[in-house]
């Protein structure tokens, strides 16, 4: 029971930060918050995401070129152009990297109204942290594991963050159901999606990206979207309106091209 308790809040409090703070307010900036509100987004990544955080700006800028070139060579992370999930993760990892590390120069129109903490990043993002939350995931699992197949969650407990975005990456590329015939290969993952907390609504969200709830029928269910409207209820963020959409989400022209260093 307490293995099951722990996997079950590591997998949504990861998801929590990851949906709002990496996705919808980083990548798609469909709310604003203060900048101490910001801080405490960046440290709940790192409790919540411990040996997989990633960097809010990175993630941010992978996200944007993402979606403004969806489905073409120059998605950072399309199952198009990857042969099985194994390649799609090394390669979703190398251009993380190489954006992260500076390798990679984003043209400055996507950076707009992105979080940046650079100095906490890099205490966060380091090999050191990495291995020290690695060995806390070994040692919690060695209290609570009772039988020797719950070992076998270690790895996604050690991942978990990357985990979570390749699960959208392939599977909302791969399989499920469509609701707009757009010109990429999104989908809806789950009619009521409890796993991915409303991200595993590709399609819709591929759509409309600016949208901050991304279900649209009227049995899908956008449970990040209703912890949004909680926290721009209490304050703590402040919902924009539809129609404020960032520069960054419009695909690019032709002409555009990202550089490498």
């Amino acid at each position: 029971m307490a293995f099951l308790i722990f996997f079950i809040l590591h997998w949504y409090l990861s998801l929590f930060f990851q949906s709002v703070f990496h996705h919808r307010y980083a990548a798609h900036s469909q709310f604003t918050m203060s900048k101490g509100w910001e801080k405490f987004f960046f440290i709940g990544c790192f409790i919540t995401q411990g040996s997989s955080y990633l960097s809010a700006k990175a993630y941010g800028l992978l996200h944007r070129l993402h979606h403004a070139h969806t489905d073409t060579e120059l998605d950072p992370h399309s199952p198009s152009y990857s042969t099985n999930i194994g390649t799609l993760l090394l390669k979703t990892r190398n251009s993380y990297n190489d954006i992260f590390l500076g390798k990679t120069i984003v043209e400055e129109q996507y950076h707009k109204n992105l979080p940046d903490w650079n100095a906490f990043d890099k205490l966060a993002h380091n090999w050191i942290a990495r291995v020290l939350w690695g060995a806390t995931y070994v040692v919690i699992y060695y209290f609570i594991v009772t039988a020797w197949w719950m070992w076998l969650f270690l790895p996604v407990t050690f991942a978990l963050g990357a985990i979570h975005g390749l699960a959208i990456n392939w599977w909302a590329h791969k399989f499920g159901y469509r609701n707009f015939e757009n010109e990429d290969t999104s989908k809806n993952i789950l009619p009521l999606d409890i796993l991915f907390w409303g991200e595993g609504y590709h399609n819709n969200h591929h759509q409309f990206p600016g949208r901050a709830n991304y279900a649209v029928k009227w049995f899908e269910v956008d449970f990040g979207y209703t912890m949004v409207r909680l926290l721009n209820k209490i304050g703590i963020v402040q919902l924009k309106k539809p129609k404020k959409i960032i520069p960054a989400l419009v695909p690019l022209s032709s002409k555009a091209q990202i550089i490498k260093a």
